[in-house]
């Protein structure tokens, strides 16, 4: 419930500082006295999209501040949720605007982004303005009434979990025939590509390895002879560094007896001989190994020309990226060869899904038949007070293809004569009639969903009299039910059965023109009630209607 409004340098209000009360509230004024306006910033409280233009003229920044007295409406998991201290009597919502274009959204003096602002505000507040009759135009608004006062929500969200599964194998099932046709149409040339990498018995590492013994092969004479001068340096008969060692480490070791040291230093050269001795042995082999081979060399390069081929034909660099490719055409080739048997799976797993759609698109059919029932006798009983004692309303509801929102086609049809079949309501209802329809689907939503307030923005546009009595009965009535409705009215009938009644005013000053609202006292109220009816000049039978209307003596 919207306990308290502050409003600063917004469009025409310097300032605004107000309570609300629990109930059925009003507000009066003359048009263009800042009623709209008072709407306008409520609606930034809801989210709705800032614009610096609505600064007051002259200043930096607008504040726009509302607090909610949340305490019956179970919104604490929202603000545990979102991490915002949670204060059930006393919650709010703050919007600041600054000149450079920048807005901030508070909700209990914590920053939030503004799509968290909307989505509380949206729980708080319903501002029901005369464009929304417009929504009765749409079959999807139809269809929201419906699954709302039918409490529906756990059969949609089982239904739409199920229909995007359904969606999502019909997308993959589509792709997969795609993919099948394609790969068809390139099967043999897949087919000759892999033959290709297949027959090159690629492995990783074998690039480098047979590059080096191309390179090897291609030196084996300057490195046979290398080898050779270094085999004869450590193997020379005579003076080869081998047989020195050894010959060095024996004289040493001859004078171990009578010069220790000579010990520790023989066994130094021993560590050293047999690491050289090891070394010349590897010399002499490979000395032997290393032979011209052009047989080998020309096999060598020939396979190395079938790896480069491979590389530039599928543009890649190594080895390991034509096995990735190669191993990737197995698989589409595979997949090719089991195509039938895959397709035959997913077409079964997507008629399983679609029945399961179809089941559960039944179930929501049948709630909202059920639904459309109730609403049907409650919008009898909601009208003929409202003058239309002749009504027929009925809602179609009629099977059509699997879509989002269910498998219901739904259209409201209304006749205000006894004789007049039925037509779909948007042809054939005035516009006084489609606000009072609007009035008696929104008391029902109300009572639905449980929303704290609910702002009517003249809906009682096209009605007078007693019919617009009705109507402030139902918003009355509406108020009484743990909720707060707030109407802006021109009507004295509507004005008179508010339990608070607020004034907007317009002054003009010598800095510029500002709007003022205010709450009204009994007398107050008698004189507004009564210049409702009878105009500027107030006249004493106005008095005493306006004081008959209010029940005051």
């Amino acid at each position: 419930m919207l306990k308290h409004l502050y409003i600063k340098n917004f469009t025409l209000i310097d300032k605004l500082d107000i309570d609300f009360h629990p109930g059925f509230s009003v507000i009066s004024g003359e048009t263009g006295a800042g009623k709209s306006i008072i709407l306008g910033a409520i609606s930034l409280l809801l989210g709705n999209r800032a614009d610096s233009k609505q600064i007051k003229q002259g200043e930096k920044k607008c504040i726009i501040e509302a607090k909610f007295d949340l305490s019956k409406y179970g919104f604490e998991d929202f603000f545990v949720e979102n991490n915002i201290d949670y204060d059930s009597e006393e919650t709010i919502l703050r919007r600041e605007i600054a000149d450079n274009g920048k807005s901030r959204a508070f909700i209990n003096d914590t920053p939030v982004p503004l799509t968290l602002m909307k989505r509380i505000g949206e729980q708080l507040v319903d501002i029901h303005s005369q464009h929304q009759n417009l929504l009765l135009q749409k079959e999807d608004f139809q269809l929201n009434v419906i699954d709302i006062i039918g409490q529906n929500a756990s059969d949609i969200a089982k239904y739409q979990k199920a229909y995007k599964q359904y969606k999502e194998t019909e997308k993959k099932l589509e792709q997969l025939k795609k993919n099948i046709a394609e790969s068809a149409d390139n099967e043999e040339f897949m087919r000759f590509q892999l033959d290709e990498l297949s027959n090159a018995n690629l492995q990783e590492g074998l690039q480098e390895e047979l590059e080096q013994e191309s390179n090897t092969l291609s030196h084996s004479e300057e490195i046979k002879s290398s080898l050779f001068e270094a085999d004869n340096i450590l193997n020379g008969d005579e003076h080869g560094i081998v047989s020195s060692l050894k010959h060095t480490k024996e004289v040493l070791r001859s004078i171990a007896h009578v010069y220790p040291k000579a010990e520790e230093l023989g066994n130094r050269l021993e560590s050293a001989y047999i690491e050289l001795k090891d070394i010349a042995d590897e010399i002499s082999a490979d000395t032997e190994d290393i032979d011209f081979d052009p047989q080998r060399l020309n096999f060598i390069n020939e396979q190395l020309d079938k790896i480069y081929h491979l590389q530039k034909k599928f543009h890649v660099a190594t080895i390991g990226e034509l096995l990735e490719i190669q191993e990737n055409l197995k698989k589409q080739l595979h997949s090719i060869d089991n195509s039938d048997e895959e397709l035959e799976e997913m077409e079964s797993l997507l008629n399983t899904q679609l029945e399961e759609c179809r089941k559960l698109a039944s179930v929501l059919t049948k709630a909202r038949l059920k639904a459309a029932k109730i609403i049907e006798g409650e919008m009898k009983t909601h009208l003929v007070p409202m003058g239309i004692p002749n009504v027929q309303f009925c809602i179609e509801i009629k099977e059509k293809s699997l879509s989002p929102d269910g498998a219901d086609k739904v259209q409201f049809l209304f006749s205000a004569n006894k004789n007049t079949p039925v037509q779909p309501i948007t042809q054939v209802a005035s516009g006084g009639e489609i606000a009072r329809v609007m009035l008696s689907l929104k008391a029902m939503i109300s009572g639905a969903v449980k929303l704290p307030t609910i702002i009517f923005d003249e809906i009682d546009t096209g009605v007078s009299g007693k019919i617009a009595q009705q109507m402030a009965f139902i918003m009355q009535k509406m108020g009484n039910s743990n909720r707060q409705v707030i109407t802006i009215t021109h009507l004295p009938q509507i004005a008179a059965l508010g339990t608070s009644h607020y004034k907007v005013e317009k002054h003009d000053t010598v800095t510029g023109t500002t709007s003022h609202l205010r709450e009204l006292n009994t007398e107050e109220r008698i004189v507004e009630i009564a210049q409702m009816l009878s105009g500027a000049d107030i006249s004493d039978a106005a008095i005493e209607n306006a004081k008959s209307l209010l029940n005051v003596n």
